[in-house]
């Protein structure tokens, strides 16, 4: 439950730099092992072959996924006009071919279409649940479902410019739900031209970014070294969009005991609309300590993180 030569237990976030061909199971099963075995999930996962920013959930930072702030995304795509595929991706097996292929002003001009809010139909081979089982279980199996269209928003969508083999590279910056790939399936059938998706990178989940993600191989010695808990981020960092307050030092006795605190007494949270149910941060000393839900004129803790 420590990292190697640590004497306490580690808890926050680590922003991993996912590898192409390695699943995200598979990368919480490693940095697990770095870690001694100590509890790892992560929270939102990243197709197989797609690489970038993955973010995990260390000790236990893993109870804040309900409460986790990564509603936007962004990506770096590369589309393949001339093939669509049953996964919409390279991995998967071609199922309609053609040679009209797009020119670049034709693609940049029907790009603004799927700006803003938009419906989309997830594709087969994706791990949403019907009836109890993952529909990409279905599709290997040779069912089909119909996949009701979801609302997603795309914030922003620009070319980058045209690659070769008859490709184009995108950024896309997107909410939570969206499918990179099928909006590369969905851009073929747009120009007259089968499509799918080449590569994706992503770039960024809610705060997690490159530019603060490490390497598989950088946490490995980190923890080798004895230094992994410098690599992690604290657990406040998905929390920004919850309201806080100090527990006031005359009550902490009693809040560690397990009293309810009264609403009036947190003076910073006078003025916040916190509607009965909604989760309020509760910090000791500065230090996240539980989150907590308003029930009438006192906080209910949902979720104990104070050691």
């Amino acid at each position: 439950m420590r990292e190697l030569g640590s004497k306490a237990p580690l808890c926050g976030f680590l922003n991993v730099l996912k590898p192409p061909g390695m699943s995200s199971a598979g990368v919480v099963g490693m940095v697990r092992r770095f870690l001694g075995g100590a509890k790892v999930g992560h929270g939102g996962t990243l197709d197989p072959e797609a690489a970038g920013v993955l973010p995990l959930m260390v000790g236990k930072a893993t109870r804040l996924f309900d409460y986790m702030q990564e509603k936007e995304k962004a990506y770096v795509a590369e589309v393949a006009f001339g093939i669509a595929t049953d996964t919409q991706d390279a991995q998967g097996m071609p199922v309609l071919r053609g040679e009209n292929w797009p020119q670049e002003d034709a693609l940049r001009e029907i790009l603004p279409g799927f700006l803003g809010d938009i419906w989309q139909h997830p594709p087969m081979f994706s791990a949403l649940k019907q009836e109890g089982k993952r529909l990409y279980e279905l599709a290997r199996e040779g069912k089909s479902a119909q996949v009701p269209a979801r609302q997603v928003s795309v914030h922003a969508l620009r070319l980058e410019r045209m690659t070769p083999g008859h490709g184009a590279l995108l950024h896309v910056h997107c909410s939570k739900g969206f499918y990179v790939r099928t909006l590369c399936h969905d851009l073929g059938e747009r120009l007259g031209c089968p499509a799918h998706l080449r590569f994706l990178l992503r770039t960024r989940s809610g705060v997690f970014t490159l530019d603060n993600a490490h390497t598989l191989e950088t946490l490995e010695a980190a923890a080798q070294e004895g230094n992994l808990a410098k690599c992690l981020l604290p657990m406040e960092i998905t929390l920004g969009h919850l309201p806080k307050a100090e527990v006031p030092r005359g009550l902490r006795r009693a809040f560690l005991n397990g009293s309810p605190l009264p609403w009036a007494a947190l003076e910073s949270l006078h003025g916040t609309p916190a509607e009965a149910g909604a989760a309020v941060c509760l910090l000791m000393e500065g230090r996240l300590a539980a989150i907590c839900c308003r029930e009438q004129d006192h906080l209910k803790v949902m979720t104990w993180l104070y050691e």
